[in-house]
């Protein structure tokens, strides 16, 4: 029997409109996230289980599956520390050669893409053996749903630099007893309608 992990990037903020780094701040979702969230719980359909990051903007996004969300602080987003905030375009070229360049890397006052990984797949290991046979999914934020997608691949937490997650999107991970394999990734032609796929 097949089972599935479904990765679910919260609908859009904001903050994610405006190209801003988006970490803990707990902020909701605009007109558009919500209505991305409906579109995304519409598409993926009847599920077994539900798993939410804490903040707001994801505990929002699970509502709309219309089964008893489960909150599992593993999911929440990285910590940005001081550039929680801050324009994407307004991080500097060198500040960006320096974090993508070592994992132990953190914003200042924030999280390390080590520390995220390591958070990430223990809990994307506890939900492998239930996901055999059947349907679980986790709404978290874009970082850790890179780190979901290097584990299911079984490559290091760099590969992150190497992916784009739209706000509502879907990644399908494929578990069998094998382990998992990544089905599909960042499914977003369900949302054109409602945003330009570009948003932060």
């Amino acid at each position: 029997m097949t089972g599935m992990l479904v990765l679910v990037r919260h609908g859009r903020t904001p903050a994610n409109a405006e190209g801003r780094l988006l970490g803990r701040s707990n902020v909701g979702l605009d007109d558009t996230g919500r209505e991305q969230a409906e579109a995304t719980a519409a598409l993926i359909g009847p599920i077994d289980r539900i798993v939410s990051s804490p903040l707001e903007r994801a505990r929002q996004t699970a509502s709309y599956f219309g089964n008893d969300v489960e909150i599992d602080d593993r999911w929440i987003e990285l910590d940005y520390g001081d550039w929680d905030g801050r324009r994407v375009r307004d991080v500097e070229p060198l500040e960006w050669v320096q974090w993508q360049g070592d994992l132990d890397f953190a914003p200042p006052g924030g999280e390390s893409l080590r520390t995220l990984g390591f958070r990430v797949r223990t809990a994307c290991n506890e939900l492998l053996n239930e996901a055999i046979d059947k349907t679980i999914v986790v709404v978290t934020h874009v970082s850790p749903l890179k780190s979901a997608v290097a584990w299911a691949l079984g490559v290091g937490d760099e590969t992150s630099w190497r992916c784009f997650v739209s706000p509502g999107s879907i990644s399908r991970v494929r578990v069998t007893v094998g382990g998992p394999t990544l089905l599909t990734f960042n499914e977003s032609a369900h949302l054109a309608h409602l945003a330009p796929l570009a948003n932060w």
